[in-house]
């Protein structure tokens, strides 16, 4: 039944969203426009297609695994040499609304603990600016510095993921003291300054620590959601808009396949996705670093 709710909730926004896009598709047909839109979407190598696609495949493994969306895009831009502030910018610019839609949903299940979130968020938007503020600067400046440091923490992530494949199942009887200020700030922080990691360390953290998964997972859905909007509007005034192409790309790819992943979380191999996903980010991370240093 919540299964069921979640996807109907989804399915409106899809519905909603692809309204919108048509309406949108027809209007500038009929005003003449639908050629520039073409050239423009094939600017910087065809890059809008290239994050439609990437935005779908983050999406399915976030649906499936409740992590890893800002990890593989992140991963994935840096390894196409985008600049990390306009990776970062443009991933938190996308994802404000797709967890907007999560923690919508999340809200109306009854999944969130009003409490948790607050402890979570305050503390994690001020980690938010002060990550944002200092990828503006050190991205812009040290670009090829701040690339590689990126790339060594996307690593070790993609290490711990593959590592999530083959740990035994913990005893969840003793719940563990959690620090959720100090985990909001340097969650903020990372998630803003190298474009992901708030799933894998605030997440994992809280579901290790024995909290309910459904409240774990939901609340910190939401505190993801308003460290987002205060990252990409930190990203707004300090650079402008950005490589709007890719915003873009991401956006649509995740709306389309957010109705479907509380399906696809049902029937996807989570251990085997570890594996694949871990795999991948290892690959790909370990390339761009290579490449930043030789």
């Amino acid at each position: 039944m919540v299964i069921s709710q979640k996807i109907q909730f989804r399915l409106n926004v899809l519905f909603i969203t692809v309204a919108v896009l048509a309406i949108t598709f027809l209007s500038l047909y009929s005003l003449g426009y639908l050629d520039e839109l073409e050239i423009i979407l094939a600017k910087d190598n065809y890059i809008f297609y290239w994050m439609l696609l990437v935005g779908v495949f983050a999406e399915i493994v976030a649906g499936s695994m409740g992590m890893g969306y800002g990890v593989i895009c992140t991963t994935t831009l840096l390894f196409l040499g985008i600049p990390p502030h306009a990776v970062s910018a443009s991933i938190h610019s996308a994802e404000s609304f797709t967890t907007a839609a999560g923690s919508i949903s999340h809200i109306k299940l009854k999944n969130v603990s009003k409490s948790l979130v607050k402890k979570l968020a305050i503390p994690a938007i001020i980690g938010a600016v002060i990550g944002a503020v200092s990828l503006t600067y050190l991205g812009e400046y040290y670009s090829k510095i701040t690339k590689t440091v990126i790339s060594f923490y996307t690593l070790y992530l993609g290490i711990q993921i593959l590592s999530n494949a083959f740990k035994p199942k913990q005893n969840k009887a003793l719940k563990k003291e959690t620090n959720l200020t100090r985990l909001g700030v340097i969650g903020g922080f990372i998630d803003s300054f190298a474009g992901g990691g708030w799933g894998p360390l605030v997440t994992g953290t809280l579901i290790k620590n024995s909290f309910t998964p459904r409240f774990a997972v939901g609340s910190s859905t939401v505190a993801k959601f308003i460290l987002t909007v205060t990252a990409a509007v930190t990203f707004f005034l300090t650079l402008g808009i950005q490589h709007w192409n890719i915003i873009l790309g991401l956006l649509i790819g995740g709306i389309i396949t957010a109705p479907f992943s509380a399906m696809l979380t049902a029937k996807l191999p989570v251990k085997n996705m570890f594996i694949i996903i871990g795999t991948l980010v290892i690959v790909m991370s370990s390339i761009t670093i290579f490449k930043s240093v030789f």
